[in-house]
């Protein structure tokens, strides 16, 4: 079993599935930026989820503690990022954007640590 594998495919589904559910019930009553930002989180969501893959990928092929640091930064950072900035589009409210940084952030760690796993020799 592939733990960052299979939280990929997943994240890849519920992006696909968000952003289908987003276009049509914001259809009604979503401004036109509450639109974009909720269309952006799932791309972000999908982009993410395909890195999860290369993360679960790269622990079959470097096993170490980087491809899982990389791995759990890419998961936590979709939630943290993906899940404030899915919140701003649904509500229009900003209660939780201050989750987005955080979440970058680990997206970023992701992923530099998944390049430095790549790089590192075996």
């Amino acid at each position: 079993m592939n733990l960052f594998a299979g939280l990929g495919a997943l994240n890849g589904f519920f992006a696909v599935a968000l952003a289908a559910l987003g276009t049509h019930a914001l259809a009604d009553g979503a401004t036109a930026a509450q639109m974009a930002t909720f269309h952006k989180a799932t791309y972000y969501q999908m982009v993410h989820g395909l890195a999860l893959i290369g993360a679960g990928w790269l622990t079959t092929v470097k096993p170490g503690r980087l491809p899982q640091v990389s791995g759990w930064a890419f998961f936590l950072g979709i939630l943290l990022f993906c899940g404030s900035v899915y919140s701003i589009g649904l509500t229009g409210s900003r209660a939780l954007e201050s989750a987005a940084p955080v979440g970058g952030t680990l997206l970023m760690i992701g992923w530099l640590t998944m390049a430095v796993a790549a790089f590192k020799r075996a």
